[in-house]
């Protein structure tokens, strides 16, 4: 592909996606079951077929391991080859030690090499991303793994019903290094809108409700509210998503692969409906994985790359929204 003023990539290459699933699979009908609705509901409601929650012995820091894993297999890469893990979680393990300890000790990964935490909710991976694309072009880490897990099951409500039909749990992977410039990241734009700070959160489990400031047990519930969540974001993301192209240089229609946050069944509606893109251009996983928090972009990536839609000279772009109100984007040449 020609890129349009001669603008050349910041270079990243990934080399190789993973991912990891719980064992337990819940179907649309189970889920029809927990909520006390007719058989159908769930499907109809929230375009669920089925997703994945894990028992309470599974440990987020193991499934963030088993998706690195897998990372690696694929191509063959030996683990220590990685210089760098980072942890593009939302939801930590615990307030600390940080997350990315927690992983790397699950890991098969060197257990001295440097690690540490990106947390922008629901679009951690593109900042984590980005953060990967500035270090590796220092030249102090040659090969790094990003991973994304979350355990959103374990924050359900079942009593709000628009809610807890959304969430799936699982992990995923990326392991990138600089590449020869060919590929790289051709804009990347995150912006925050405090003035939805509100709409979508977990109180609890920080400095700001626990033991000591009072704390509730619905504080470490998720809470959203899905009508001005939705309305705010609909009206911030068409003109953000000028703003990422324009950056790039590049209209909607060069973008070969579209791979949102699997926010909802309406909100992947709404994408597909108003920005005209063809559900071969959109990748969508939400009826077999749900809303996977942080793990959603970088499980669609996955899927990107295995279906032979995420290929050289063909830009992608990444995009979500996520609490604070965030948005996040970024557009990628393979």
């Amino acid at each position: 592909m020609v890129l349009k003023g001669n603008k050349l990539p910041v270079p990243i290459k990934i080399i190789s996606t993973g991912i990891a699933l719980p064992p337990d699979k819940i179907e649309a009908v189970d889920l029809d079951k927990k909520t006390n609705k007719p058989n159908g509901y769930s499907l109809k409601r929230s375009g669920i077929l089925y997703r994945y929650h894990a028992d309470t012995q599974l440990q987020q820091a193991d499934l963030a391991a088993n998706a690195i894993s897998d990372a690696l297999t694929r191509c063959n890469i030996d683990g220590e080859s990685i210089d760098l893990l980072i942890s593009a979680c939302a939801l930590p393990v615990q307030a600390l030690p940080y997350t990315a300890a927690h992983i790397l000790k699950a890991s098969s990964l060197p257990q001295t090499i440097t690690c540490f935490d990106v947390n922008a909710s629901c679009v951690s991976f593109i900042s984590a991303l980005q953060v990967a694309a500035g270090l590796l072009n220092t030249g102090i880490y040659k090969r790094i793994a990003i991973v994304s897990a979350d355990l959103a099951s374990r924050g359900l409500d079942w009593q709000d019903e628009e809610s807890s039909l959304i969430f799936g749990d699982g992990a995923a992977c990326a392991i990138v290094e600089q590449g020869d410039g060919k590929s790289g990241i051709l804009s990347c734009l995150l912006e925050t809108h405090t003035n939805g700070i509100d709409l979508c959160e977990i109180r609890g489990g920080g400095s700001r409700r626990n033991i000591k400031t009072g704390i509730e047990e619905h504080d470490f519930l998720f809470h959203m509210q899905g009508k001005p969540l939705f309305k705010l974001a609909s009206s911030l993301i068409e003109p953000y998503l000028t703003r990422l192209l324009n950056q790039a240089g590049l209209t909607l229609s060069d973008i070969a692969t579209v791979i949102p946050h699997q926010a909802s069944h309406l909100s992947l509606e709404h994408m597909r409906k108003r920005l005209n893109i063809s559900n071969e251009s959109l990748i969508d996983i939400y009826r077999f994985r749900g809303n996977q928090v942080s793990a959603s972009i970088p499980s669609a990536l996955h899927e990107a790359v295995i279906t032979q839609r995420f290929n050289p000279g063909k830009p992608a772009m990444l995009i979500g929204t996520a609490a604070g109100l965030t948005l996040g984007g970024m557009i990628l040449l393979p």
